[in-house]
């Protein structure tokens, strides 16, 4: 970390009202809509009052800008994120704002004549960053779909300079590269992780800026990607990325076992990963013929277990139908209970997931309508509602209640998903079984390579 030579700066302490909303979303964020959160390396944010550009990859929506939100506990940090998102819903847009997102209009998404609203948002993000404040920004200039990192743009390296000269070049303007990780995108009760890197100084580019500031911008820029880079779990190989994370997905976990990680680890499972990638292009570099063979054959299993609707891991064992029976009976005396749970929780999935098919196209936007318009409309709304039906009491012991079941309702749907899938097992021809386990183990032998 770079020695902070900076003037004293008046440090912002978030108000009253501020923190105990900040706790709040917190608490939905980690307790219920994830079921672990990881903050690694954070004990290298520099001190408060620090300069600080946060510079991260982008990966979905709303939950990259609140996993930073949620790990920097001290300050109040400010995002800038594409403008189109605030449009999404006026709702959605007083909430982004709320927690300290700033619109950026881009080309691609909102039109050239929009380009002249950004000066101001610009120039105030200058203004914030010179007075010590932390502004988080996502260089890629909108979210990817995939596990990779996309072409950076050098507004953020512009904006950092620019504030720098605001201060006369006497302040150290920190950038700071970090990492979005998640178990899974899609649904609750994942693990998510933020992963930060080493501070990168701008004082030593200063001079080169003076005289050549595009090429201290891409000197910059290029010391930011190679972190956020080895930060994350970037598979470059876009050609053959659905039999790379198919493969990912179905042996990850032996493969990180082999290398003595710990699989229910979601750090150890990222280095995992990035060993499996990098294993794969390496064998597609030496031996191509033989690596196209295993994607070619990663996509026949993949496609094969999607026909018949079961998952890898049925191919690990045979499905009794005795223990199916079981189960399906057990599952059918909790039924009621899992009724009963349903309400009023159940609203808290089925209203989002509704206005998210009818508002949004993009997938990756599911998190940010079923995190965003609970926390904000349907908690506070049911809250209220407990309150005057059930009495303080009556109302107090329901809202207690509610994470139990929103957990309970989801493991059990969870579980009763997992059931069929079995009875598609059970229903599927032992040829077809035979044929696709086979197909399995041998690619778990080539992927492993015990």
């Amino acid at each position: 970390m770079s020695e902070n030579n900076n003037p004293k700066t008046e440090i912002e302490r978030p108000s009253l009202c501020y923190r105990i909303f900040k706790s709040y979303l917190r608490f939905v964020h980690d307790r219920l809509y994830y079921r672990k959160t990881y903050s690694i390396n954070s004990q290298v944010i520099p001190a408060d009052g620090t300069p600080l550009l946060i510079v991260s990859n982008h990966q979905n929506c709303l939950n990259d800008p609140l996993g930073v939100l949620f790990t920097i506990r001290d300050r109040k940090p400010y995002f800038i994120t594409r403008a189109n998102v605030f449009e999404i819903h006026p709702l959605a847009g007083k909430f982004l704002r709320s927690i300290g997102l700033l619109p950026a209009f881009r080309l691609d998404y909102d039109g050239e004549d929009s380009l002249n609203k950004n000066g101001d948002t610009f120039k105030m993000t200058e203004q914030e960053l010179v007075n010590g404040r932390t502004i988080v920004m996502y260089p890629e200039a909108g979210h990817q779909d995939k596990r990779w990192l996309g072409t950076f743009s050098f507004g953020y390296t512009k904006l950092a300079f620019e504030a720098a000269e605001m201060g006369n070049f006497e302040k150290d303007i920190q950038i700071l590269p970090s990492c979005n990780h998640y178990s899974d995108y899609f649904g609750i009760q994942n693990k998510f992780m933020v992963k930060f890197g080493t501070p990168i100084s701008l004082k030593p580019f200063y001079e080169l800026y003076k005289t050549k500031p595009r090429t201290a911008q891409r000197e910059v820029n290029k010391l930011v990607r190679a972190q956020i880079e080895e930060l994350m779990l970037d598979i470059r190989d876009l050609d053959n990325y659905e039999a790379i994370d198919f493969l990912r997905l179905t042996y990850g976990t032996d493969y990180a076992k082999k290398n003595g990680l710990n699989p229910s680890s979601l750090p150890d499972m990222l280095v995992s990963d990035q060993k499996l990638v990098a294993d794969l292009d390496e064998r597609k570099e030496q031996q191509p013929e033989a690596t196209a063979q295993l994607y070619g054959e990663a996509l026949e299993l993949k496609h094969g277990l999607e026909k018949l609707g079961i998952k890898p891991a049925q191919l690990e064992k045979e499905v009794s139908p005795f223990w199916i029976s079981m189960v399906l009976l057990v599952q059918f005396m909790l039924l009621p209970l899992w009724v009963a749970s349903l309400c009023p929780v159940g609203l808290f999935y089925l209203i989002p997931m509704a206005m998210f098919k009818k508002i949004c196209v993009d997938p990756m936007f599911e998190g940010t309508f079923l995190y965003a318009i609970n926390v904000l409309f349907l908690m506070p709304l049911l809250m209220v509602l407990s309150f005057l039906f059930n009495g303080l009491l009556g109302g107090l012991i329901s809202i207690l209640l509610w994470p139990l079941q929103i957990l309970f309702a989801w493991y059990y749907a969870k579980w009763v998903i997992g059931s069929y899938r079995s009875i598609r097992y059970l229903m599927a021809t032992g040829a077809q079984i035979h044929a696709l386990r086979g197909l399995y183990n041998k690619l778990r032998e080539k992927v492993i390579r015990k």
